[in-house]
């Protein structure tokens, strides 16, 4: 370690040939370094961390549609259940000969198909309307990032110059138009 001080130290008193020098102040200049790579970071770290929330909100509208579904399989198998009950009892008024028995299983079995159908189509429906708004939010964050982006390029690409012919351009454009009208 004593030997590339030493190197260090003789390399700060070389002397410089023509405008050629070297940056003795090595703590100023790695704050310098340090500033900007902690700064890329943080503006580059903020996307990640959005869509780190997004895909948590996603994953708990996906844990509580699971739970639905469980709650549809319970429904059905205590549907099931009532079923085979209604069954047997069907069977008994059948020797007896009662229909009404038979009219009474129908529609039990209508009526919980057709709930358990709107629960599976109100089940789809939100994970669909979810997977859609959760879609909409990315492409607008992404949007947003290359909006940025592309502001960020032009405003470092733009001298006074092209701006003031960019804004000559656009008001000739915008002349013509009025004329046309």
């Amino acid at each position: 370690m004593k030997n590339v001080t030493h190197s260090f130290i003789f390399l700060a008193h070389w002397p410089s040939a023509g405008s050629f020098g070297l940056n003795t102040e090595i703590l100023a200049t790695n704050l310098v370094n340090l500033t900007v790579v902690v700064g890329v970071l943080i503006f580059f770290g903020k996307g990640v961390y959005l869509l780190d929330n997004q895909k948590q909100r996603i994953l708990s509208t996906i844990r509580n549609s699971e739970e639905l579904r469980r709650g549809t399989i319970e429904q059905l198998e205590k549907a099931r259940i009532r079923l085979q009950k209604v069954e047997l009892e069907a069977d008994e008024y059948r020797m007896n000969g009662y229909s009404e028995i038979e009219r009474e299983k129908a529609n039990l079995i209508n009526a919980t198909s057709i709930s358990l159908e709107q629960l599976e189509k109100s089940r789809n429906e939100t994970l669909y309307f979810e997977k859609q708004r959760a879609m909409n939010q990315v492409r607008q964050r992404v949007f947003q990032q290359a909006v940025q982006g592309a502001l960020g390029t032009l405003n470092s690409c733009l001298n006074t110059e092209l701006h003031f012919r960019t804004i000559r351009a656009n008001i000739d454009i915008l002349g013509s138009l009025e004329w046309k009208r």
